[in-house]
């Protein structure tokens, strides 16, 4: 019997985030909850639906302090979301080294 597992092929490791999520959705500000975080993205659980494709800007707290980052709605499961953020900027910076202080994901 063959036993066939699931790789993810992710660009950047994810690391678990425990947070609060401010979502800037066109003229609505939706709250939602932070599960985990890359480099390139993150995902969090949100109590209402977001169109796939929008752009959003996310405010988060990060272990070395608060964040803005733009971002665009890249999957759905449930209500749990992925984001992966958009136009490089000096938040970027700030997450990849705010990723070094978070426990990796399982």
């Amino acid at each position: 019997m063959e036993v066939h597992h699931r790789i993810e092929a992710r660009l950047c490791p994810r690391f678990k985030l425990d947070a609060n999520l401010k979502i800037h959705s066109g003229t609505e500000l939706l709250s939602g909850y932070a599960l985990d975080i890359s480099e390139s993205g993150i995902s969090a659980m949100l109590p209402i639906e977001v169109s796939m494709g929008e752009i959003v800007d996310l405010d988060f707290e990060l272990p070395l302090g608060p964040v803005s980052v733009r971002a665009v709605v890249r999957e759905r499961n449930a209500f749990r979301y992925g984001f992966q953020f958009v136009q490089p900027n000096a938040a970027h910076e700030f997450i990849a080294d705010a990723c070094g202080l978070l426990p990796p994901c399982d």
